[in-house]
């Protein structure tokens, strides 16, 4: 039998209910506000928001200097594509975690050893590169280099078990963000380590810098981690028997995937990919170092109307509110979904 709550309890935790939300909400509720003034208005300390007139001039002014349509169907492309890509290479990840799972090592090395061996390669790799100036004119002999490197820790994380991997996976979520930023930028200009003429290709002219071809692969490795995380936890709460019945039944493994696994995940592939969209649509570090122009976001949006000469901060906050309503609106009317996704086999 359900245990009845006292009158005092349920009074006490709806009153605690809503004043973390009005915690929660109240920065947005002031930001619409200061967006609803004029700039002498959104600078008078102490407000008065009640007495002070009201007008919708700055949302009127972002519109005439920024293309706001533009930022928005970047940011759009960038959340759908790289959410369906993180799906394509997450699902059979999460598959081969949850329903193939490998109990221990597959490597006799203990981790000392392996973190010897991958040193040493980069040791290697360093000693080349200072010898020839740190210049690399072929293409073959950057390419040894970059294997030289890439290759102990692939091989490594190959050899890890299950639960190894999980946490190597998450572990790469830790890093600051600040921490990859020189070898990204790098690697995303046409002037850097990659995109130069190796002999066999020229890739001088090709660049990753304020395109879509380098912000959805780079927003896709980004949430990739969590993307695995969500979809193995939800994998293992569908019964093995179910997919063994499928492959009884003569079922292949694209068909045990898109007809038995997948219809039965649905709500938490759900979950997964609006968390997805949530954390993509939020992005804003690498938004507003990797891109300027083309393929600018609504976070690099925001940051237009912040300058040298001063803030202005009724105009910010107007960007800031046309940015954050179209994730608003998808939050409010996805919210049963996601927590329905995320509350995925929580009760037994």
């Amino acid at each position: 039998m359900a245990r009845r709550q006292s009158t005092r309890r349920t009074l006490l935790l709806t009153l605690l209910g809503w004043t973390l939300g009005i915690l929660l909400f109240f920065p947005i509720f002031w930001t619409l506000v200061a967006s609803l003034k004029t700039e002498s208005d959104a600078y008078t300390l102490p407000q008065n928001f009640l007495t002070t007139p009201w007008t919708l001039e700055n949302f009127g002014i972002v519109q005439e200097r920024s293309d706001y349509v533009r930022y928005v169907v970047n940011t759009g492309l960038i959340v759908i594509l790289s959410t369906a890509l993180a799906l394509v290479l997450a699902v059979p990840a999460a598959w081969s975690l949850a329903f193939a799972p490998v109990d221990k090592p597959t490597s006799r090395l203990n981790g000392w050893t392996w973190l010897a061996i991958m040193l040493s390669a980069a040791g290697a790799c360093f000693i080349v590169l200072y010898v020839n100036d740190w210049k690399v004119s072929n293409f073959f002999i950057g390419l040894a280099l970059l294997l030289l490197v890439v290759i102990p820790a692939t091989i490594w994380v190959w050899t890890r078990n299950t639960p190894g991997t999980l946490l190597w996976m998450l572990s790469t979520k830790m890093m600051p963000p600040a921490g990859a930023l020189i070898p990204i930028y790098l690697i995303f200009n046409r002037n850097g380590l990659v995109f130069r003429d190796w002999g066999v290709f020229d890739l001088r002219e090709f660049n990753l810098m304020d395109s879509l071809w380098g912000m959805v692969p780079l927003m896709t490795m980004l949430n990739l981690p969590i993307f695995i995380w969500m979809l193995f936890t939800y994998f293992k709460e569908i019964p093995l028997a179910i997919l063994e019945a499928a492959r009884m039944d003569g079922a292949l493994f694209w068909n045990e995937l898109t007809r038995v696994l997948m219809p039965m995940a649905l709500p938490g592939i759900a979950s997964t990919c609006l968390l997805n969209l949530i954390l993509t649509w939020n992005e804003a570090f690498w938004s507003l170092n990797l891109t300027n122009k083309y393929a600018a976001p609504l976070s690099f949006f925001i940051s237009e109307y912040s300058s040298p000469e001063g803030q202005f901060w009724a105009k910010l906050s107007a960007a800031s509110v046309m940015a954050i309503t179209p994730i608003l609106i998808i939050g409010w009317f996805s919210q049963k979904q996601l927590v329905r996704g995320l509350t995925f086999g929580a009760v037994k």
